[in-house]
């Protein structure tokens, strides 16, 4: 039998307010994020911090919540949360590889053939100067 929202426990209320608080913000970072943001290639990282982390803080205050109104454990939610870190990732590494090939099939300018890396992550990978012989 459930009990209302109004007889939980204070400290099952705290963790409940502190977890979706943190989720939800983690949310609005990454929602703010994809709007300032100017390339879609920037875009793309913005968005996994509101389903991945932010969905985190959701589904342990749901769980908290479930779990104390209902007198026994509910971790039912635990899978809406192995989907979405599953999920989200692979959908954002399918968008990115769709525009990077349709941009270097257009021979869009924006796409670089190398990545821009300090000389120090250069001479760690081996790649070296290319320019002094």
């Amino acid at each position: 039998m459930m009990q209302s929202a109004a007889d939980m426990p204070v400290w099952a209320a705290i963790a409940v307010a502190f977890f979706l608080l943190v989720g939800s913000g983690l949310a609005l970072i990454g929602a703010i994020g994809f709007l300032r943001l100017p390339t879609f290639y920037e875009r793309i990282h913005a968005p996994t911090l509101g389903t991945s982390w932010g969905i985190g803080g959701v589904m342990l205050a749901s769980m908290i919540f479930f779990t104390v109104s209902s007198g026994r454990p509910v971790f039912h939610e635990i899978l809406i949360g192995i989907f979405v870190t599953v999920t989200t990732p692979i959908t954002f590494m399918l968008l990115a590889r769709a525009a990077l090939h349709r941009d270097r099939a257009e021979g869009n300018g924006n796409v670089p053939d190398k990545p821009n890396r300090s000389q120090a992550a250069r001479d760690v990978l081996g790649e070296g100067d290319t320019q002094s012989g």
